[in-house]
C-alpha cells in the first residue's frame, strides 16, 4: 500500500493522524513545538505507529511518524522511528537517508547510527557502514547502545567484523 493513502485506509490511523496534524479554524496550528503538549502528542504518535508497525502495517506507522514531523521536524526520534521502519521495510535508500537526518542532528544517536549502518551494509556501501559501525561502537553512541537497547551491542560487533571480511 502507497505510504501516502495508508493513513486514509485505517480509521485507526487516521484517527492517530488528526492527534498530531489538526489545525485550527483560522488553520494556524496552536501547537508549539517542544512544548510539553507536542512532547505528549508525539509520544502517541510514536505509540500509534509502532502499534501499527507490529500489526504488519508499515505504511501507515510511517504516515503517522511523518505527520509527527510536521509538528516538530527536527525531532531525533522521530527521524530515527521513521528511519527504521523503512529499514524494516526494506526502504534502505529512505531509511539511510532519515538516519542521517537525525544523526546530523544528534552525531551520537545511537538508533539512527544503528539504522545509517545496516541500510548502508544493505546498500552495498560496505566502507561507509564500516565507517558508522566504528563510531557506533565508541564513546556516547555505544554507551547509549549498551544502556537502550544491549541486545543490538553483538549484532553491531558481528556485522562490523563481516564487514572488513569482505
Amino acid at each position: 500500500m502507497p505510504l501516502q493513502s495508508a493513513k486514509q485506509a485505517n480509521p485507526q490511523a487516521r484517527s492517530a493522524a488528526s492527534i498530531v496534524s489538526t489545525p485550527s479554524t483560522d488553520g494556524v496550528s496552536r501547537i508549539q513545538p517542544g512544548s510539553h503538549e507536542a512532547m505528549l502528542l508525539l509520544a502517541q504518535a510514536r505509540n500509534a505507529a509502532f502499534e501499527q508497525a507490529s500489526q504488519g502495517r508499515l505504511g501507515e506507522g510511517v504516515n503517522l511518524l511523518c505527520n509527527a514531523l510536521e509538528i516538530e521536524p527536527t525531532s531525533v526520534d522521530l527521524l530515527s522511528d521513521v528511519a527504521a521502519l523503512l529499514l524494516s521495510a526494506g526502504q534502505l535508500t529512505d531509511a539511510a537517508l532519515y538516519a542521517h537526518q537525525a544523526i546530523q542532528i544528534q552525531p551520537q544517536h545511537a538508533p539512527s547510527l544503528y539504522t545509517l549502518a545496516f541500510a548502508l551494509s544493505g546498500l552495498g556501501e560496505v566502507k561507509a557502514a564500516i565507517e558508522v559501525l566504528t563510531t557506533l561502537c565508541q564513546g556516547e553512541a555505544a554507551e547509549m547502545l549498551k544502556r537502550e537497547t544491549p541486545e543490538l551491542a553483538p549484532l553491531v560487533a558481528t556485522e562490523l567484523r563481516r564487514l572488513q571480511m569482505t
